[in-house]
């Protein structure tokens, strides 16, 4: 399963992505793919060091434009050849044998340009993946929308949005569903930091789809603040087995 997480800036897409990572780890062998060029904390929440851009690997972002040109920057560009976890190159990856994590780019200077180039590399990333028995790919996405726009999903089988309690979530995630039901491509909520004040929240998605609930939690908001690696939620576990489950029968 190829897994994108995305959502409303300041939902947890980052916090879900990981979290799920470490339970499908307990399963099988995970690929956690960083494909928001401004968020620098997901190797935190893992537990890794920072790893360097996959985007280098290619000779750095100049270079890549330099492809892109050459293919007229087109979704689907044969910038990358096939691949499995196996293949990953030595130094563009952190982890060990169950979890990895690659980020495609960030952005690190001021005036270098804009995230379009790591855009289509992630969605040519995780086009030429390929995923064997028990492996997953979790993707952590950039805020908001460009990623469909540059086809980021086009080769990913679900699509997990984090909701959390404000009307722009709510607003951002019926906009997703539209763009998913045209795209084909199989959406599902998981409404984030609920709490007493804000169970309103589960009255304005759709129920159907929603593959569970993580209430706000102390200790989580607390890692997350901290940059130290999140600590088990347990709700995570069921999270999971909806989403394996749903979509397969």
């Amino acid at each position: 399963m190829k897994l994108v997480v995305c959502g409303k800036g300041g939902s947890g897409k980052s916090t879900v992505a990981a979290l799920i990572a470490k339970e499908l780890a307990r399963r099988g062998r995970v690929l956690v793919v960083d494909t928001d060029e401004s968020n620098f904390g997901l190797y935190q929440h893992l537990g890794f060091r920072q790893p360097k851009d996959f985007m280098l690997s290619l000779g750095g972002k100049a270079k890549l434009k330099e492809m892109l040109f050459k293919t007229k920057g087109r979704a689907g560009a044969d910038i990358l050849k096939e691949f499995t976890l196996d293949d990953l190159p030595e130094g563009f990856f952190v982890g060990d044998e169950r979890i990895k994590l690659v980020a495609i780019g960030k952005i690190h200077e001021f005036g270098e340009g804009c995230a379009c180039p790591m855009n289509v590399l992630a969605a040519e990333f995780l086009r030429k993946l390929r995923l064997r028995g028990h492996e997953f790919a979790v993707v952590d996405t950039d805020a908001g929308i460009e990623h469909f726009g540059r086809g980021v999903e086009a080769s990913c089988d679900k699509i997990l949005v984090v909701v959390d309690p404000s009307h722009e979530s709510i607003m951002l995630s019926r906009k997703i569903a539209d763009i998913c039901e045209s795209a084909g491509k199989e959406i599902f909520f998981l409404p984030n930091k609920i709490d007493e004040d804000s169970k309103e929240l589960l009255e304005l998605v759709d129920e159907n789809k929603v593959v569970g609930i993580l209430p706000f939690k102390k200790e989580l908001f607390r890692a997350c603040l901290r940059g130290e690696p999140l600590p088990e939620v347990k709700e995570i576990s069921s999270v999971v087995d909806t989403l394996l489950r749903w979509g397969s029968e």
